[in-house]
């Protein structure tokens, strides 16, 4: 299934839907203002929350957890690399990486040696925007939790000149 991610440009912290390949919103991303770290969080359009996702802060390279409900699910950590960029996650449901180029253009997110999702961000865009295709056989929201994270770390944190 191919979601679109889309942040709003000119939004006070992070609020925007995610659509699926047919327009239709499907999930929508809050984020709480005026807090020290990154919180978002990852609700259906009925407003029930799938994910929530927050900055583990005083790290040398960026790190957070996933949350579904009051349970940990994941750790993603932005590894130090040169020429690309690589994060690793540690989950209940299985080890996953995400591998970009680097240009940050072009991701795969892999679970136990397989590729599960492919993100594209778009080259000429006002907002970010990322094309996701994900295996139907993953849980969409976490996935997404995953290219949220990397957007903060690879593009919100560059504009903050916080990027390792």
């Amino acid at each position: 299934m191919i979601y679109i991610v889309r942040e709003k440009i000119f939004s006070i912290g992070d609020k925007f839907t995610i659509k699926n390949s047919n327009g239709e919103d499907v999930f929508q991303v809050t984020s709480k203002v005026l807090t020290i770290g990154d919180k978002l969080r990852i609700l259906d359009m009925q407003g029930r929350e799938h994910i929530y996702i927050e900055q583990k802060l005083l790290k040398f390279l960026p790190q957070y957890n996933i949350f579904q409900g009051d349970n940990l699910i994941a750790g993603v950590k932005k590894k130090l690399t040169f020429f690309n960029h690589k994060f690793v996650i540690e989950s209940v449901i299985g080890d996953y990486e995400i591998e970009g180029n680097v240009l940050a253009h072009d991701f795969s997110i892999i679970k136990n040696g397989h590729q599960v999702a492919r993100i594209k961000k778009a080259w000429l865009s006002l907002a970010d925007c990322y094309e996701v295709d994900i295996e139907s056989f993953e849980n969409p929201a976490f996935i997404l939790a995953l290219v949220i994270v990397l957007d903060q770390v690879i593009y919100d944190d560059k504009n903050n000149n916080n990027n390792r």
